[in-house]
């Protein structure tokens, strides 16, 4: 099956969810830095939430720019991803609005959890569907940061226990280790072009 329908329905849905997220912002009553300070909570939340939202989309883009087409289970695999990216807005204001108390701050490092695993799978049912030579095999390499994120977002869930910005922390780390950027798709893609080698999902 062709992935186009796949992108752009994926695209539209973590769109939706960026607009959601910056229509439930309080607008200050009052126009003094005290008042923009108030929000600060909130106003941080939303940043990391949007990174992460930003970061999921950028690595579905990519993901999806080495395979050619997409079976059954990987529009399933996708809806599984795109439900719990959904959470994000809601679970990102139940944290922030409440001052991050331990059980949304916790539930928040849930849904990131969640959201990691089913990218996973996600991957494996494409993966599947190109076979263990194709691109995106060559791509993903050892996927040490695919790796290290479930641990550490595992361990800031329990960190949210015991001090709330230990938790929070720990998700800004995981954000910013995803950050850092990662050419190996354009690698893959450039060498095989060079190649002439380029769409051969073997």
């Amino acid at each position: 099956m062709s992935k186009d329908r796949l992108e752009a329905f994926s695209d539209g849905v973590i769109a939706i969810l960026i607009t959601i997220m910056v229509l439930e912002l309080r607008v200050p009553e009052e126009t003094t830095w005290t008042a923009l300070r108030a929000e600060l909570p909130v106003l941080l939340a939303y940043v990391l939430s949007f990174v992460y939202l930003g970061i999921y989309w950028n690595n579905h883009h990519h993901m999806l720019a080495v395979v050619d087409r997409v079976s059954g289970a990987t529009l399933w695999a996708n809806l599984h991803l795109l439900f719990w990216l959904s959470l994000v807005p809601f679970l990102t204001g139940w944290m922030s609005e409440n001052d991050f108390p331990p059980v949304p701050t916790a539930t928040y490092g849930i849904v990131l959890l969640a959201a990691a695993l089913a990218y996973y799978i996600l991957q494996l049912t494409l993966l599947r569907a190109g076979g263990n030579r194709s691109l995106l095999a060559a791509a993903i390499g050892r996927d040490l940061k695919g790796k290290l994120s479930p641990l550490l977002y595992c361990l800031g869930i329990g960190l949210s226990f015991v001090n709330r910005w230990l938790g929070v922390a720990l998700y800004v780390v995981v954000a910013l280790v995803w950050l850092i950027p990662d050419r190996r798709v354009e690698r893959i893609v450039a060498t095989r072009q060079e190649d002439g080698s380029f769409g051969d999902e073997g």
